[in-house]
């Protein structure tokens, strides 16, 4: 062997023991049986003598999920052309092996042929350090010699032994685009034996998150998370008689074309596990998806950005006013400047409009970034104006159904022509206006369409409007820019998927629908996602505490208002109240979660936590009307013999408490105005 190569294999056999060490997956050959630990959670799968590959347990190590004896449990189910393969299907093990993947991660491999040899299937079965979670995914190769159809591919299909227990069920609602009460409302469902199974409508347009938690009376409980941005019904239910929690989430009205030799990639999934609350079982989930799934931070000492919006002059803007804007901006502390809907001729028409910008945009973006800010425009890549010359030159690009934003057409992004001139026009705007942030808005980003003179298949809409769609047009624009952060905006925080983590850095949860709405979107939305996907828009002055504090808590905070009629104490206000939140950010960042009292609502207190380690916490508590002027709140997540020094944003009290006294007495909060917020922090001494 050269010595070239030989050095090589040895810094790869070095590098690979120095990443294995937290991971023992073992493969016993007789037994056809493997064993996959990270420390944290076992994992048993076994090829019977029959073919079937099932899950025999999984778990917390030493406090595993037996799966129930009547059911066999395999990560395994699609099918093809109507036919399905599951757990009953016999499969033939082709080869097997492990190999190290990114983010601290260790990954099974076990590649599966069926008797008939119609298809190929490739397990991908991963851990990571430190995370209790099992994360699946399903690869299929068509063997046979004519192009086959994928008519089911279920991300979830597992069963768990209930060992006669009573269940409760956990999902948490998204954003609706007509308004209601149910806007990132979380409910507790109980799940009884023989019982409605709990449903969760997800993806772009649905109603829930892609997200479920289980626990039973003894606080043992199972999360369960799809990387899919298109729509599932996903489903858990308790069949009667089979002892079994059974999971189930298949990507809706799929009919995938997979030509002879080629492959189809199912959306990867995953299942936790936790013993607590439902705080835990939010925090687990947080801590895997910025571990192992999420799209990096942009910049991990300023980030949530403080943010300025062009919104509160809707369309009515030319390069003045956002000059004069964009000075006040800087000075008040705002590092993230964007230029919303209506700087282009049109949409899908994606030049400045010379009118509004005759020293050009990209004068606009040099003056901007010369404040030491970012630049940022709203884009709406899935529409197009029927008079835009995109679609005058191509009209046949539109999607079957038009979703009407701002009046504008639906584009089909699967559609292979329509998505590659998208693509080079993102990357064109980025490069001719120099743009640092895309706020990509739009009715729905996974269209539906059935038009027979597309390049996807007219009964795959979901699917292909999804991963070769909307997730190939941004994978591939951050391939080819991958300095530019892109958030997701569909229309008010519509697409809250585990998919979409992983290539946006942040959500929109409240689309400029007041202050008690956007608590209500970061408190429902941080059980399953980390708080900088709860970014926020504030279309009020920031002129009291009340419009600036119910804001502060989660990912970037928007001002959407008039910079230059403010006063000169009001910018002052709006200064102080923006280092505030800068200071508590990264708190908040890191932090876990604790909702401290139901969800925000008229009339009534409410208060939410993030607590780091056990050092620092912070709570915002917010008064919205009611005749109750304090409230006691007590810290959770802190260090019960530490001593903590608690004070406040307004209140100028300060004190010395320990963490068990946090817990137990709590901390008396003064809200003397019927709409007015306090902070509370508690630094460990």
């Amino acid at each position: 062997m050269p010595m070239k190569r030989l050095l090589l294999f040895l810094f790869m056999l070095k590098s690979q023991a120095a990443q294995t060490p937290p991971f023992d997956f073992s493969f016993d050959q007789a037994q056809q049986r493997w064993v996959l630990n990270n420390g944290t959670i076992t994992a048993v799968f076994q090829l019977s003598e029959s073919g079937i590959f099932r899950l025999e347990q999984a778990g917390l190590t030493g406090r595993t999920w037996q799966t129930p004896p009547a059911r066999i449990s395999s990560p395994i189910r699609f099918a093809i052309n109507g036919q399905v393969f599951d757990a009953s299907t016999p499969f033939v093990l082709i080869e097997q092996h492990t190999e190290i993947t990114t983010r601290k991660g260790f990954r099974q491999v076990i590649t599966l042929e069926d008797a008939q040899k119609s298809a190929r299937v490739v397990l991908y079965l991963e851990m990571f350090t430190g995370q209790p979670v099992l994360r699946m995914r399903t690869l299929v190769t068509n063997l046979k010699a004519d192009t086959v159809y994928i008519t089911l591919s279920d991300m979830l299909p597992l069963s768990f032994a209930d060992a006669g227990a009573p269940f409760n069920a956990f999902r948490v609602n998204q954003w609706a685009v007509v308004p209601r009460d149910l806007d990132f409302q979380s409910s507790q469902i109980a799940l009884r034996p023989n019982g409605a199974p709990v449903t969760i409508q997800s993806g772009a347009h649905g109603l829930q998150a892609t997200w479920v938690a289980l626990r039973d009376s003894k606080n043992r409980g199972i999360f369960a998370g799809w990387e899919f941005n298109g729509r599932s019904a996903a489903q858990v239910s308790y069949p009667a008689g089979d002892n079994a929690l059974q999971f189930t989430a298949p990507v809706d009205r799929i009919h995938h074309p997979v030509p002879a030799g080629s492959v189809y990639f199912g959306p990867a999934a995953f299942v936790g596990f936790f013993q607590g609350d439902w705080e835990e079982a939010g925090y687990r989930t947080q801590r895997f998806l910025e571990a192992s799934l999420a799209r990096a931070a942009p910049d991990l000492q300023r980030f949530p950005y403080m943010s300025w919006d062009s919104w509160g002059y809707q369309q009515q803007f030319d390069e003045k006013v956002l000059r004069r804007n964009a000075a006040i901006a800087a000075q008040l502390g705002v590092e993230l400047f964007i230029v919303d809907l209506g700087w282009a001729k049109g949409i899908g028409d994606w030049y400045a409009d010379p009118a509004k910008f005759p020293s050009g945009l990209k004068a606009l973006s040099n003056y901007v970034h010369s404040l030491g800010m970012k630049f940022g425009l709203h884009l709406t890549p899935a529409e197009a104006d029927l008079q835009s010359p995109i679609l005058i030159a191509n009209p046949d690009w539109t999607s079957s159904e038009d979703d009407n934003y701002f009046n504008a057409a639906s584009l089909c992004l699967s559609h292979l022509p329509a998505r590659t001139w998208l693509v080079s026009e993102i990357v064109r705007v980025i490069d001719d206006y120099g743009v640092d942030w895309i706020l990509q808005d739009g009715e729905n980003m996974v269209k539906n369409c059935e038009k027979s003179t597309h390049t996807h298949h007219p009964d795959d809409s979901n699917y292909a409007n999804s991963v070769q769609g909307i997730d190939y047009v941004v994978e591939e624009v951050l391939r080819q820019r991958p300095d530019v952060s892109w958030e997701n905006c569909e229309n008010g925080g519509n697409m809250m998927t585990f998919k979409m983590v992983q290539d946006y850095v942040t959500s929109i949860t409240n689309d400029a629908s007041g202050a008690l709405a956007s608590r209500q979107g970061a408190y429902g939305a941080t059980y399953p996602f980390s708080p900088r996907f709860a970014d926020r828009y504030s279309p009020e002055d920031p002129v009291n505490t009340y419009n600036t504090r119910s804001y502060m808590f989660g990912g970037p905070w928007h001002l959407m208002n008039q910079l230059d009629a403010l006063t000169p104490d009001q910018l002052a206000f709006a200064r102080s109240e923006i280092a505030i939140y800068k200071g508590m950010r990264g708190i908040i960042r890191n932090g876990k979660v604790f909702h401290m009292t139901p969800a925000p609502d008229v009339g009534r207190i409410d208060a939410i936590e993030s607590a780091y380690l056990g050092a620092n916490a912070v709570a915002v508590v917010t008064r919205e009307g009611g005749d109750a002027d304090h409230i006691t709140i007590k810290f959770r997540g802190l260090t019960a013999a530490a001593a903590y020094q608690v004070h406040f944003a307004t209140d100028s009290r300060t004190m010395s408490m320990s963490g068990q006294q946090l817990a137990t007495d709590g901390v008396w909060v003064n809200l003397p105005d019927a709409k007015c917020s306090e902070i509370v922090y508690a630094d460990r001494q």
